[in-house]
């Protein structure tokens, strides 16, 4: 039950979250960081942990307590978020016949996998690097991209490219509005804003798409 707890105050506020985890538990809180950010990019099932507000609560965090050392947990989550791309590609791959054979599995539908597959074609790896800053979508598209045709080569350069630029960006963001009075008092607004620009890409390619219909 504390398990599930924790998870819940983290979903609601990851700030206050983390600092009690940090109080009660020290240097394990980076093992705690590397686990979820794993989770939420390489376990498919799991897309709803959260991972920009995350981010950014550990860069408020490292600037206000200096309880978390920068840097030494960008690169921790860097190698954290690629780690999990990798997994969840490589299971997209080694599931990819099984899932193109059938109309639909879980969520994921056959015509996913194959609109996912023409955007990839024809928006290249750029989509890899943009799907990084996408709630959700950061979560299915590695999958997807290896049940597709993306070959590992070109995947692998824009994941990496998109890992640093997302876990290095807005953990810094964090830490330099940190400080901000107002940014510690409105911190709950502050992340559903980054969440609201986020996800604001993909409203965008809905309506455009329905538009286009």
């Amino acid at each position: 039950m504390e398990i599930i707890d924790f998870i819940k105050e983290l979903l609601n506020n990851p700030l206050t979250a983390l600092s009690q985890f940090i109080a009660n538990h020290g240097t394990i809180t980076y093992g705690l960081l590397f686990l979820i950010i794993f989770v939420e990019t390489g376990l498919i099932v799991m897309p709803l942990l959260p991972g920009d507000s995350l981010l950014f609560a550990v860069g408020v965090l490292a600037a206000a307590s200096g309880k978390i050392e920068l840097t030494f947990v960008i690169p921790l989550l860097i190698g954290a978020a690629l780690l999990g791309d990798n997994v969840n590609y490589f299971v997209g791959k080694f599931f990819s016949d099984f899932i193109k054979s059938k109309e639909k599995i879980l969520f994921l539908k056959r015509s996913h996998i194959e609109q996912t597959e023409a955007f990839y074609a024809k928006h290249g790896g750029q989509t890899v690097i943009m799907a990084r800053f996408i709630p959700i979508v950061r979560t299915v598209a590695p999958f997807v991209a290896g049940a597709g045709s993306m070959k590992y080569s070109t995947y692998i350069t824009f994941c990496i490219i998109g890992a640093v630029l997302w876990v290095t960006g807005i953990t810094l963001l964090g830490y330099f509005l940190g400080n901000n009075d107002w940014v510690k008092a409105n911190f709950e607004k502050v992340v559903l804003g980054i969440v609201a620009v986020s996800v604001l890409p993909m409203v965008f390619g809905v309506v455009k798409a329905k538009l286009q219909k």
